[in-house]
């Protein structure tokens, strides 16, 4: 009787290889903590305050904003003027969407390097980001507005964490709290919050202050920071990942409570979202997304019985 051929050693190091590039991938994608908060969600109810992304279907999808060829970077939604607002940063441009994603302005951007994000901050006051230079950037935008120049606005400088063209890709206002937070996209990934920037009470000192949570921001299973959403209702944090497809919601201790994928199959979707780069929610929690280089989808959760 034949004994049984050992494996040779070859196999067994090749095999031990290819173990650890799939562990190394696994951990590099996230793959292993989003699976992890996937199957805690199967036995764990849902929140009563979650948003609930994962409700979320698609109403819009893909559509190409006509006009526009270049990359759109973020979306913010203005509800005063009932429209939302996003950059371009080739040309660079301020433009103003109606909700069904139909141009309805375009004011240019002068002096404002790389913007990579826009923030309604409240009545016709928003912030830019310009990416390249780490800077926030208060703009004031009237009606008959057709250009913005830099050197005009109230503007500051992170200049924290300056790696080449991964810096500020997101921003979210809490109007209560006077909160701006600021994604850093990756290289570290972070959310910064900044307190005091704009300056909204000319009758007090102006004083910023800038901390972040990395518990919270170690806790997000994703690979990049695209955009950012806060929520006044719940005072949850959403947050958009583009290499990942999957928008997160954040807990007021930066916890996630939900996800809503970009895959296509998911939500409703036929397609994947190519490049997730923007989203905005509006007052009746409508969620709108842009994608570069110029797509526009709406989600919209289903009446519950």
């Amino acid at each position: 009787m034949r004994r049984l051929a050992r494996p040779k050693p070859l196999i067994l190091i090749l095999s031990v290889i290819a173990l650890i590039v799939l562990v190394a991938i696994g951990q590099y994608l996230r793959l292993f903590e989003r699976a992890w908060f996937n199957l805690h969600t199967l036995w764990q109810p849902a929140s009563e305050h979650s948003i609930g992304l994962d409700q979320y279907r698609v109403v819009i999808e893909a559509q190409v904003i006509d006009g526009l060829d270049d990359d759109v970077s973020a979306l913010t939604y203005d509800p005063v003027r009932k429209s939302l607002f996003t950059v371009t940063n080739k040309n660079a441009e301020l433009i103003e969407m109606s909700l069904d994603g139909k141009i309805l302005r375009r004011v240019s951007l002068i002096g404002f390097g790389d913007p990579e994000a826009v923030e309604f901050i409240s009545a016709d006051t928003y912030v830019v980001t310009d990416e390249s230079q780490q800077r926030l950037i208060k703009i004031h935008l009237e009606k008959d507005t057709t250009f913005l120049d830099a050197a005009d606005a109230e503007q500051m400088t992170l200049g924290v964490h300056m790696s080449g063209n991964k810096g500020f890709e997101g921003l979210a206002y809490d109007s209560v709290g006077k909160r701006l937070f600021v994604a850093k996209e990756r290289d570290p990934m972070l959310i910064y919050e900044v307190q005091g920037f704009p300056h909204y009470n000319p009758e007090k000192s102006y004083a910023v202050h800038v901390v972040n949570n990395p518990k919270r921001d170690a806790g997000m299973f994703v690979r990049d920071l695209s955009s950012l959403q806060y929520d006044e209702r719940s005072g949850h944090l959403m947050a958009l990942s583009d290499e990942s497809r999957l928008i997160m919601e954040l807990d007021v201790d930066g916890r996630p409570l939900s996800t809503m994928s970009l895959n296509g199959g998911r939500q409703g979707l036929k397609k994947t979202v190519p490049q997730a780069e923007g989203i905005a929610m509006d007052d009746d929690g409508t969620l709108y997304l842009v994608s570069e280089p110029n797509l526009f989808y709406t989600f919209k959760k289903p009446p519950q019985p």
